[in-house]
Formats: structure tokens, sequence, C-alpha cells
């Protein structure tokens, strides 16, 4: 099992609880981003830099994730992507993205997609918080127990 983390999105709080995670139940990760990073100094650690482009980062964790994995990210439609494949996604606030609630969550994220493009509504996501590291935690322990068991 490999950990796998949208890195240009992830809070880093999330990344570097990932990495404590890692460390201890010796597990490998690959931060995959669009563009140049700070690698956390741990040997269970890999940067990959992809070439810049749309999409280029969601297209290579696609691609190199493999069932049995996890791949943290927010992006709802890479999610989508890799649930179709039968990869693990997990969001940052940890909420995982299941076959169950996937359509639900494309449909949210169009509708307040389409509300921010006609200036109905704006912003984005509240501020990472202290609760959604520690939601993020929880989960992020529920799933790797649960994938280390196969």
């Amino acid at each position: 099992m490999r950990i796998w983390i949208d890195a240009d999105a992830c809070p880093r709080p999330a990344r570097d609880l990932v990495v404590k995670f890692a460390l201890k139940r010796s597990l490998q990760v690959s931060l995959v981003a669009g563009q140049a990073q700070t690698k956390p100094a741990f040997a269970c650690v890999r940067l990959i830099v992809v070439p810049s482009g749309p999409d280029a980062a969601d297209d290579y964790l696609v691609e190199h994730a493999e069932p049995g994995d996890l791949v943290i990210c927010s992006d709802i439609p890479l999610a989508d992507r890799l649930v179709k494949k039968g990869v693990v996604a997990l969001d940052p606030r940890g909420r995982e993205f299941d076959e169950r609630n996937m359509g639900e969550r494309l449909a949210l994220r169009n509708l307040f997609s389409d509300l921010r493009d006609q200036g109905q509504m704006g912003g984005g996501q509240a501020a990472y918080a202290e609760r959604d590291r520690q939601a993020f935690a929880n989960a992020l322990d529920r799933l790797v127990t649960r994938l280390s068991r196969g």
C-alpha cells in the first residue's frame, strides 16, 4: 500500500499528519505536484513534480495509483476517477470519497461552481481548522488500518 497526496491542494497540517502516519507504519508516501514543493526530509517520502498543464498531476495520480492505495485529494472529479479505478480517496477534512457518495458530491460541486460563475455565491472552503485536522486523522487511521488488512 502506498499513500499518494495531491500536493498542490493539500493543507500542510494534513500532509504533515500523513508523513507521521507513514513513519509509524513504515509506509511510502508520494507527493505529486505541478510545481516545486518542499519535500519532507524522510526516506519514506518521494516528491514527484509533473510537467505543468491542466490536470497533469491528476492524470499522473490516476495513472499510477493502484487499487489498495490511498490518495489524499480535494478535487472531486479526480476522486471520481480514482474511485472508478478502485483506489480509495480521502479529502484532507476527513471525508472519504466512495461509489455511494460520488454522484451527490459531483452534483453539489457542479451546482456551487455554477452559482459562483453566476456571481450568486462567493468564496471557497473555510480555513483548515483543528476539527478538520482531527477528522482527517481519524479517517486516515481508519482507512490505513482497513487497507493494511486487505
